[in-house]
């Protein structure tokens, strides 16, 4: 009986040899065949890592301070005698990454903004005096060459393909330690981040987000795939320290490519304008326009005679997708609309009382933001509630103010009535900007547009008054 157990026992082994060996997980069966497969797909960095080091390169950028008249002592001070000091200088280093073997090397703009000298070393510790050939502040990108030929250089990847969760390294020379690279996963897509600089100040920000470890001095360097395409300049990090703190940010190449490309044809940017206002559309949002999906940018207002007004895009319509690509933060539309120049012809989908529209539009060129209009029904009236008009001199002698706009009347359901702004009430500064005219309030409102606005003012009795507004 043993030896007919045994037998039928062996018989089912070598009937089942062939078959893969199951093994039981609480999300059900996987089969040895999916295990070794799994096993075998882990990712290898060492190309990437041994081809891409080889680009990136070491920056060293000299600042030089302007020289100062300073007093050589105590009487000097007082009679008016001075003595030239040195120019203070300052040095920092960052990273760059090259693009092509006759030496053009990307990196980003404020690690050269300002630079006196920039050297670069290669990573066989070749040295090199550095041309600036040009910068964009809005990308936060630049592009400088060396006098060299034959380098290794990376070619740029598609940004667009990168998928949540897939491996990439970050290569660099964070705090002087030169080609150091480190690995992580796309974590998130289109990031924006809260604009640290003035106000006013306009940027294009749709970065790629990784948990790659990125700290001072990887600025400029390189972000590639496991296949050692570039994908990303390394830009930011997320810290309260200073140091890393487990997010970093990168421009994507589909961004740094045509600044590039801009840069060297033409010496600038050739940067395209839509002429739309948006906003992230919420649930908020959609409940009281009655839009049945999430999909898309809320269109909240429209630039007077700009590329949409002309096209036939209305405030309130939904954008969709731009040449097929769908578009759901102001970001998106901000990354897709700088790959095109202007007179660059693009296919908007938008929806328009429940419909899908397709609508063509020809792209202008983007204009400082004190020429942009709103139109029509989008102008003060309607994106604060109120009436304004500046104050005459008697009330800025009576409340000791050099300029300031007067509220007149204010609409029931208006953002200043909701504030509890009042009646009389005179704005002197909205965003730490000084106000004295409708065409400077709406220059600030077209300049502060998805942000909140902070105005401050006074009322006739003399008190001082700020108001916080969602915009």
């Amino acid at each position: 009986m043993a030896l007919v157990i045994a037998v039928i026992a062996l018989g089912i082994n070598i009937s089942n040899k062939n078959k893969p060996v199951r093994y039981v997980y609480e999300n059900g069966p996987v089969s040895m065949q999916q295990v070794q497969l799994a096993e075998s797909s882990y990712p290898d960095f060492t190309y990437a890592a041994e081809h891409a080091v080889k680009a990136v390169v070491h920056v060293t950028v000299v600042r030089r301070g302007q020289r100062q008249e300073m007093p050589s002592s105590f009487f000097d001070f007082f009679f008016g005698y001075s003595t030239p000091q040195q120019p203070r200088e300052v040095t920092g280093t960052a990273s760059g990454v090259i693009i092509s073997a006759d030496g053009y090397i990307v990196t980003n703009n404020h690690v050269i903004e300002g630079a006196n000298e920039v050297t670069v070393v290669l990573e066989n510790n070749r040295s090199f005096t550095a041309q600036i050939i040009g910068s964009d502040p809005v990308t936060d990108i630049a592009l400088i060459k060396i006098d060299a030929e034959g380098l290794p250089f990376l070619r740029f990847g598609d940004s667009d393909a990168l998928r949540l969760g897939q491996w990439v390294l970050a290569i660099g020379n964070p705090y002087n330690l030169t080609s150091t690279i480190t690995a992580g996963i796309i974590s998130a897509k289109g990031r924006s981040l809260p604009n640290q600089d003035e106000e006013n100040t306009f940027k294009i920000e749709s970065f790629i987000q990784t948990d790659a470890a990125v700290n001072r001095g990887n600025s400029g360097g390189a972000l590639v795939t496991v296949n050692g395409e570039l994908v990303g300049i390394n830009t930011a990090i997320a810290s309260r320290t200073g140091s890393f703190s487990g997010y970093s940010f990168a421009v994507p190449s589909s961004i740094v490519k045509k600044v590039v490309e801009d840069i060297r044809l033409h010496g600038t940017v050739q940067r395209a304008m839509l002429g739309i206002q948006m906003a992230p559309l919420t649930d908020e949002l959609a409940k009281e326009h009655n839009i049945k999906s999430l999909n898309g940018v809320y269109v909240a207002e429209i630039v007077s005679g700009g590329a949409a007004d002309k096209a036939g895009i209305k405030a309130s319509d939904v954008l969709l997708r731009i040449n097929g690509v769908a578009v759901n933060t102001p970001s998106a539309v901000q990354e897709q609309i700088n790959r095109f120049r202007p007179k660059d012809k693009v296919n908007l989908t938008v929806l328009r009382d429940g419909k899908e529209l397709n609508i063509s539009a020809i792209l202008q060129e983007r204009t400082d933001d004190a020429n942009v209009v709103l139109k029509g029904s989008e102008g003060i009236s309607a994106i604060l509630g109120a009436e304004l008009r500046p104050v005459g001199n008697d009330v800025r002698d009576k409340l000791r103010i050099r300029s300031g706009l007067e509220v007149v009347s204010l609409s029931q359901d208006g953002r200043l009535k909701k504030a509890g702004v009042e009646k009389g009430f005179v704005i002197t500064h909205v965003n730490q900007t000084a106000v004295g005219t409708l065409e400077a309030m709406e220059t600030i409102l077209a300049r502060s547009r998805n942000r909140g606005l902070l105005i401050e003012g006074k009322y006739p009795d003399g008190t001082t008054s700020f108001y916080a507004i969602p915009y």
